[in-house]
């Protein structure tokens, strides 16, 4: 196994993300405080018609190149946009809502190629036996970074009062006051840590363990072969994109509704909504350190099924009480869920995609998730989900969603490759 490269890939990721994580919480809380979330729901919209496009093409320049040197020229452009974007503002004293939101849709154009290219790399340079402890090794890194993320959102959103941070609405004293940052000052870290992502990866040596060659040929031609490849594999096209339920509803929580639910439903501040992230951070933490235990004693889809269930309770909870301590509560076990689900479902995958394939395939299961979740966005994007409390019917409507993808799951259940990991 490429121990180093991983340990260098895992840092890197942890550089990045924790100022992009910082970013992608203020951005639609910056639109909550202006009360232009429906506007923000507009702009995710658009994001994801444009991801539409760009996944299927993501998936095959994945397959198609190096993907050290897709993560080198990513983090190279992406940065110097942001960087640019943040100097824009610094000097003419802020930054228009629409610049905002293009910096949201830019990066999320970047974790749709990203996470697939990082999963497949990985896929690319571990043995096969190692699969689930890397993958939960990655989940547990990863959201350990988010939950620094969350702390500094809270920090930088709203400031201290007096040298007090509020986290789980408990007063921590720093001894220090610290007044609350600009959008674009926290673009500019943002795009700071970039920079220092790029020279680690490019650090990276590997040598690759997968039956992999290069693809020539048109773009089209292998986005058709991806196609090509899983409908002869209609089981796994069955579970990757059913599994998504989860991820679905926490993207469209994490990205657009959460901002909402705090502010006209909880009717608190935005440290509870960084918050809110730490705690479902933490849970990923927990069931990152368990999950392969898990999957030694029950099969990876009947484990995806029953998380799934679970997952539809908790959004269903979420709609029907007003708790900052129950909200808490609920994050940390969605944390659990979707972390514990994709932690399956990558293993799974590993096992059941050849690497020639990954990117491609991925491509199409995400294409899948973008389609349902522009369509839900574009019912949320309803002024009326805005108006007073009303949020809480976009939780309903998910729970619903989440409910029907597990019986689906359930139905094809049996089609599935049942062996333990």
């Amino acid at each position: 196994m490429n121990k180093q490269a991983l340990i260098l890939l895992f840092i890197a990721n942890s550089v990045s993300g924790i100022a992009q994580g910082i970013s992608m919480i203020a951005i639609p809380w910056f639109f909550a405080q202006k009360s232009m979330l429906v506007y923000f729901g507009y702009a995710y919209v658009v994001t994801n018609i444009l991801s539409m496009f760009w996944v299927p093409v993501s998936g095959s320049i994945i397959d198609r190149f190096s993907r050290k040197k897709v993560f080198l020229i990513l983090t190279a452009v992406i940065g110097l946009i942001i960087g640019s974007i943040a100097i824009h503002g610094l000097n003419t004293g802020g930054l228009a809502p629409w610049i905002v939101a293009a910096v949201f849709t830019i990066t999320f154009l970047n974790y749709n190629i990203h996470y697939p290219c990082m999963y497949a790399f990985i896929q690319e340079i571990t043995e096969p036996k190692y699969y689930s402890g890397v993958t939960s090794l990655f989940e547990i890194v990863g959201q350990s970074t988010t939950i620094l993320s969350g702390a500094f959102a809270a920090l930088l959103l709203e400031g201290t009062r007096n040298g007090v941070l509020k986290i789980f609405s408990f007063d921590i004293h720093l001894g220090f006051n610290v007044t609350p940052w600009t959008i674009e000052k926290i673009f500019g870290l943002d795009a700071m840590t970039y920079g220092l992502a790029f020279v680690i990866i490019a650090a990276i040596r590997y040598t690759s363990l997968s039956d992999r060659h290069s693809e020539y040929g048109s773009t089209w031609r292998r986005i058709i072969s991806g196609f090509r490849y899983l409908k002869a594999e209609r089981s796994v096209l069955w579970f990757g994109t059913l599994s998504y339920a989860i991820f679905i509803a926490v993207l469209l929580e994490s990205f657009y509704l959460g901002a909402s639910y705090v502010k006209n439903h909880l009717e608190t501040t935005g440290d509870v909504y960084a918050t809110s992230k730490m705690a479902y951070s933490l849970g990923a933490i927990v069931i990152g350190f368990f999950i392969r235990y898990v999957m030694r004693v029950i099969n990876i889809p009947l484990g995806i099924i029953i998380m799934t269930l679970a997952g539809s309770v908790i959004f269903f909870i979420l709609a029907v009480t007003k708790s900052l301590w129950i909200f808490f509560t609920m994050m940390f076990l969605i944390g659990i869920i979707n972390a514990g689900i994709r932690i399956s479902r990558v293993t799974y995958l590993f096992n059941n995609v050849s690497n020639q394939y990954f990117g491609r395939a991925g491509s199409v299961f995400f294409l899948f998730n973008i389609l349902v979740r522009t369509a839900l966005l574009g019912i949320f994007a309803l002024p009326f989900f805005q108006a007073s409390n009303n949020i809480i019917y976009a939780f309903i409507i998910l729970s619903a969603v989440i409910l029907f993808s597990a019986i689906l799951l359930s139905i094809k259940y049996r089609s599935f490759d049942l062996k333990l990991y």
